[in-house]
């Protein structure tokens, strides 16, 4: 049986909307230490931040639109990364996506990998409005491209979150050489389970408590 605390070493415990406040982030960081998540994301602007030495800071870039250019994206990257952040989940370009420009989206990559350093890169690459061969393809340049992880969602797409189907289809894509993380409308217990059943070993999560409060010890 999966525990509460095998999940909550999972979780990304998430702070994105654009209105979220200093004193919001503050109770985040608190919440994440007291549930034992893994990281706390926040937008960039945010940072730096003072965590407990045992949790991760990660942020996002090319949030939320992936359409920025590489360069705007690469900056970002390099700038989060000097205030402190550890992690950074990147939004793929998804016109060079739906156009089929699979080395123009490998190359967008790229540009933030080279900017990352030795930091932890998450492609987010908007699953819900992608066909399965449009994830394949974009999973396969974020691997040539030197990610360390594929992501679903931001959250904030029309097309929807995560879903089983894609994190299953993305975790056999990519095998055990990169990470699969899950997010965009995990809810509950339940939700985040079939996320790990289907492959992921991240979780996006903003409602972290709710989730864990449905698992046992």
């Amino acid at each position: 049986m999966t525990t509460r605390a095998q999940i909550a070493a999972l979780v990304d415990h998430t702070l994105l909307k654009p209105e979220a406040t200093a004193a919001q982030v503050d109770a985040l960081i608190a919440e994440a230490a007291d549930l034992n998540a893994y990281s706390v994301c926040v937008s960039p602007s945010l940072l730096p931040l003072e965590v407990p030495d045992d949790l991760h800071v990660a942020t996002v870039c090319g949030f939320p639109s992936g359409a920025h250019a590489t360069a705007v994206k690469a900056a970002e990257a390099a700038d989060a990364l000097a205030k402190g952040a550890e992690e950074i989940d990147m939004v793929v370009n998804l016109r060079l996506v739906k156009e089929g420009d699979a080395d123009a989206v490998e190359a967008d990559i790229r540009g933030v990998r080279e900017a990352c350093r030795g930091a932890v890169l998450k492609v987010i690459i908007e699953s819900a409005a992608l066909t399965d061969e449009e994830i394949v393809s974009t999973c396969r340049a974020a691997e040539a491209a030197g990610a360390d992880f594929v992501k679903t969602s931001t959250g904030f797409h029309p097309a929807g979150g995560a879903s089983t189907h894609a994190v299953a289809l993305m975790r056999a894509t990519v095998g055990d050489r990169l990470g699969v993380k899950a997010s965009g409308g995990i809810r509950t217990a339940a939700d985040a389970l079939a996320m790990v059943e289907a492959g992921a070993n991240r979780l996006g999560l903003s409602a972290s408590a709710a989730v864990l409060e449905g698992l046992s010890n």
